[in-house]
């Protein structure tokens, strides 16, 4: 017969109670620190997009206050610019600038060159215009249009207008430089090629090795005329060279005109060949040797140059820039729309 005690019974209850009410005040502790963690987490959050819709804010006002003072200043510029045409009273001798290519929407166009000497000629300061030369040539379009308003201009202001050819004066540049009262070379520019060219490239031969077949339907027998895929038939080669012969014709006549006595005519003066500027005053062709600062001091006596050539500034060509990439932006968008495919 086995008999329990009890005052160890007694012990072993009392140690298990005190065991649990010892335990059962760390749960509320571990789930306060849960939560302040989970608090802390969030107010993180909300704070930090705060921030970032704060930067964003400044970024957006940021940009749209820059792009509203590029457009300020391009204005202003542009504006400024545009009113170079201030009137010097003081004796002094106009100069525009051709150099580069002589074309539609160059520097050298028949548009910038023609303003810049309407300016020049209207000052009352001005004694004479230098037209500062440094061309292969171009347009014979443009060149016209400057040649006829040269020839305009001398009668309307009585004051001369010369030509002073630094490295070459050749082809629609000397066009231009034959209705001037004289043009002053150095004697090793490059002066002449009277003449006309048209030029292009025929790929037939290399389409039908390729195996190739251009088809090109045009309403008109000649609509194709020049087409680089297509033959060329004699009677359109024979067009082409009449056209060419009669803008050399012309070109020829304008020669003639503003040279008269002075030109020294020889069989292939007109054969589009070129010479040196020592070549071209003895042919006639220039009259003298003189540079710029020659010709206004020595020959207008007014020393100072002034320049009234128009060119586009650093702000109209970004703005030409932008405006032409917005326009190619919106013209890819409506192709990209269901209205134009």
């Amino acid at each position: 017969m086995s008999s329990e005690n009890p005052e160890s019974s007694n012990t072993s209850n009392e140690s298990l109670h005190h065991q649990a009410s010892m335990g059962a005040p760390a749960m509320p502790s571990v789930q306060s620190a849960e939560a302040n963690w989970e608090r802390k987490i969030l107010s993180d959050l909300v704070q930090s997009n705060l921030k970032e819709q704060q930067a964003s804010r400044r970024w957006k006002v940021g940009l749209r206050l820059g792009w509203l003072l590029f457009w300020l200043v391009a204005l202003w510029l542009v504006f400024s610019h545009n009113q170079t045409s201030t009137s010097i009273t003081k004796p002094h001798t106009a100069l525009v600038n051709i150099k580069g290519e002589i074309a539609d929407g160059a520097d050298a166009s028949a548009e910038n060159v023609v303003a810049a000497m309407r300016a020049a000629l209207e000052d009352s300061g001005s004694q004479a215009l230098i037209l500062l030369i440094n061309s292969p040539g171009g347009s014979p379009v443009q060149a016209g249009i400057i040649n006829d308003e040269i020839v305009r201009l001398k009668a309307l202001h009585q004051k001369p207008i010369y030509a002073v050819v630094e490295e070459s004066c050749a082809s629609a540049a000397y066009y231009i430089a034959a209705a001037t009262d004289k043009i002053y070379v150095n004697k090793a520019s490059i002066v002449g090629s009277i003449g006309v060219l048209m030029d292009g490239f025929g790929f037939t031969g290399l389409m039908d090795k390729l195996g190739v077949e251009r088809r090109l339907m045009t309403a008109g027998e000649n609509k194709g005329f020049l087409d680089p895929f297509s033959p060329q038939t004699e009677a359109q080669r024979k067009h082409a060279q009449f056209m060419l012969n009669d803008i050399h014709s012309q070109f020829i006549e304008v020669v003639k005109k503003g040279r008269g006595d002075r030109l020294k005519e020889t069989p292939g003066m007109f054969s589009g060949l070129f010479w040196t500027g020592q070549q071209a005053v003895e042919l006639g062709l220039a009259d003298e040797l003189a540079s710029i600062d020659q010709v206004a001091r020595d020959v207008v006596k007014a020393e100072e140059l002034v320049d009234y050539s128009r060119q586009d500034n650093v702000a109209e060509r970004l703005v030409k820039r932008f405006g032409a990439a917005m326009g190619e932006g919106a013209w890819k968008a409506m192709r990209s729309s269901s209205v134009i495919r």
